[in-house]
């Protein structure tokens, strides 16, 4: 009896192995390919088709066709450390711990990669397995794509407003003109309502957007402007 119990132990300590080994060959394979796939769509436009009426309006566009200012402006209000950490912003987390001790308002410590992974793949909310598959994630975009491919990725996946996914369609339903023609005013508009964007308006800022939208303008030029995006090469 004990070495048949022995027998099943082993057998299921196998199984949960090969598990782990197939989803891991599984999903670092499919992160690979979207390296050089552009995805059609993300986890969380799917879910935004499924749980509500609203129209989705989404055009992937590449990465040479959108301005640099709509880069940079991302960068400039979502995280500044992009070009030099390697997924994760340890002082923002560091902060983000501190102000939970003093009770403050945490303030968001989510990179770009970050982003990309949970959008992409994950779905909203604050559960430590949606966490852990976070940063798994993230940390296989961080070393299977290059940095400019993942700020493309995110240019095209994040919300810019209600139903209104990447820079292409945020761009047309905005301003009436393709990514390529934003403007450095319109690119840090777009990239202030990146913190709520059902809730914040492009299309009718209100003063704190308009605020934001002038702090981002001044850390893009902070940042060097288009000239930062050599620092992605």
């Amino acid at each position: 009896m004990a070495r048949a119990r022995r027998g099943l132990l082993v057998r299921c300590v196998r199984f949960v192995l090969w598990a782990i080994f197939a989803w891991v060959a599984l999903s670092a394979a499919l992160v690979l390919a979207l390296r050089w796939i552009d995805p059609p769509t993300s986890a969380f436009m799917l879910r935004e088709r499924a749980t509500t009426n609203a129209r989705i309006q989404h055009r992937w566009v590449d990465a040479r066709e959108i301005s640099p200012y709509a880069k940079v402006a991302v960068i400039a209000a979502e995280d500044q450390r992009f070009p030099d950490h390697w997924g994760f912003d340890l002082d923002a987390i560091n902060d983000a711990l501190a102000d939970i001790e003093r009770g403050r308002r945490v303030r968001g410590a989510s990179t770009i990669s970050q982003q990309v992974a949970k959008n992409l793949f994950l779905w909203p909310g604050q559960s430590w397995l949606r966490k852990g598959l976070e940063a798994y994630f993230t940390a296989l975009i961080e070393v299977l794509w290059p940095k400019p491919r993942i700020l493309e990725v995110y240019l095209n996946i994040a919300e810019f407003g209600r139903g209104i996914y990447g820079v292409g369609a945020a761009s047309e339903a905005f301003f009436h003109k393709p990514p390529a023609r934003l403007t450095a005013p319109e690119a840090a508009l777009l990239a202030a309502v990146l913190p709520s964007p059902k809730r914040m308006r492009a299309d009718a800022p209100s003063p704190y957007v308009r605020s934001r939208q002038a702090w981002i303008q001044d850390q893009m030029r902070a940042l060097g402007g288009p000239s930062l995006l050599q620092r992605l090469e």
